[in-house]
C-alpha cells in the first residue's frame, strides 16, 4: 500500500512551518543514543527524515547516512539547508539485506496503516545487519485516525509494539516515554523503542 496521500499533501504544505519547528532542537537523547550505538562510520537509514535535521546530524557524527521522506517538498528543503541527498519514497521502498547498521524512524511509521506494519518492520529487520539497531518513536494509544491537518496516525500501545516487533524477528531491549508538542499544537504522549536485529 502507499504512503497516504493526504499526509503526504500536507507534510508538502507544512514544509518550511516544519523546519522552522525543528530547527532549533537540540538531538534529542533518542538520536544521541542511536548515534552512539552504531560503530564509527557505520550505515544508517533515516526513515521517514522530514527536512533532514537528524540525518544531518548522523552524517556530522561520522555516519554514512541514507535519508528518505515520502514529501518531494521536505526532500527539497533538507537538500537546501543539509546539503544532504534525501530520497523521495515510502516506507515500502526499503529494500536490501544486511546493508544497515541502524534504522531511525522517528515518529514516521506512524502514519503507516496498523495492517502494514508487520511487513515494514520485516522489511526493516531484512536491511539491518546482524545484530544492527532499530530505534522507532510512535504516539502511544488506541486506533488509528486524521488528525486536525488531515494526517493519517496510527497509535500504540506499548506491549503491541513490542510484540510486533518481536514477531518481526526484533529483540526490544528498552524504552522510554514522553510527551512532546507536535506540528498540530497537540501535546501527545508518545514512546521510542530500541530493539535489535
Amino acid at each position: 500500500m502507499n504512503f497516504d496521500q493526504k499526509t503526504i499533501d500536507t507534510y508538502d504544505a507544512k514544509a518550511q512551518e516544519y523546519v522552522d519547528f525543528v530547527a532549533s532542537a537540540e538531538p534529542t537523547r533518542q538520536l544521541r543514543e542511536f548515534v552512539d550505538a552504531l560503530p564509527a562510520g557505520g550505515t544508517a537509514l533515516d526513515l521517514g527524515c522530514g527536512p533532514g535535521n537528524s540525518a544531518a546530524y548522523m552524517r556530522d557524527q561520522g555516519l554514512r547516512v541514507t535519508a528518505l521522506d515520502a514529501s518531494p517538498k521536505m526532500a527539497k528543503l533538507g537538500r537546501t539547508k543539509y546539503n544532504l541527498e534525501i530520497k523521495v519514497g515510502t516506507f515500502d521502498d526499503v529494500s536490501g539485506t544486511e546493508v544497515y547498521d541502524g534504522v531511525w524512524a522517528s515518529f514516521s511509521l506512524l502514519h503507516a496503516p496498523r495492517a502494514d506494519i508487520p511487513r515494514h518492520f520485516s522489511s526493516i529487520h531484512k536491511a539491518l545487519k546482524q545484530g544492527g539497531t532499530f530505534m522507532v518513536g510512535v504516539k502511544t494509544g488506541r486506533g488509528e485516525h486524521r488528525d486536525k491537518l488531515d494526517r493519517q496516525y496510527t497509535y500504540f500501545e506499548i506491549d503491541e509494539l513490542d510484540q510486533l516487533l518481536k514477531s518481526a524477528g526484533f529483540t526490544p531491549t528498552n524504552s522510554n516515554t514522553g510527551s512532546d508538542l507536535g506540528l498540530a499544537g497537540d501535546v501527545e504522549p508518545w514512546v521510542f523503542v530500541t530493539a535489535h536485529a
